[in-house]
């Protein structure tokens, strides 16, 4: 019999199934996360627009980035702007070698849907611009978008 000024015991807590949680835990944030594509080598202030869409399938997205290079690889390759595909320096002229490989990488229903976004600093030169958008041309890319941030154009 108990008496009524006994203490009650609080049970011990299990934690046999603590590892268990864990991995669940990180399994989740491992799936659920997604890795950075590419490393950006090019600075790039984008021009604001007013009329903005967000791009539905990015997926289907390539992107071409245009800009100066940023500080610790503006020894090697100068100040003035360059086009960036995947992981490295390019000329226009490497935009449909580029095209081609990313292609190849959508499944056959997909590539029609290919889409290309350039993403260029607002002070680059339009030249740059006519020469991406020609190789694109040239190499059938023709759904392109041009990235910016939403805003009052100046």
């Amino acid at each position: 019999m108990k008496k009524s000024g006994d203490k009650k015991e609080v049970p011990a807590i299990s934690t046999a199934s603590l590892p268990d949680v864990i991995f669940m835990i990180l399994f989740f944030f491992m799936v659920s996360t997604t890795m950075r594509e590419q490393e950006l080598l090019v600075r790039y202030k984008l021009p604001s627009a007013t009329e903005v869409q967000k791009l539905e399938k990015k997926s289907l997205v390539s992107y071409v980035n245009i800009g100066v290079p940023v500080s610790h690889m503006q020894a090697k390759y100068g100040t003035a702007p360059r086009i960036q595909l995947n992981d490295s320096f390019k000329t226009a002229k490497d935009i449909g070698d580029f095209i081609g490989a990313e292609r190849d990488q959508l499944n056959e229903a997909d590539r029609a849907q290919m889409t290309v976004s350039i993403k260029a600093d607002q002070y680059t030169k339009m030249g740059i611009i006519t020469d991406v958008k020609q190789e694109l041309r040239r190499a059938n890319a023709l759904k392109i978008s041009y990235a910016a941030i939403e805003g009052e154009a100046y």
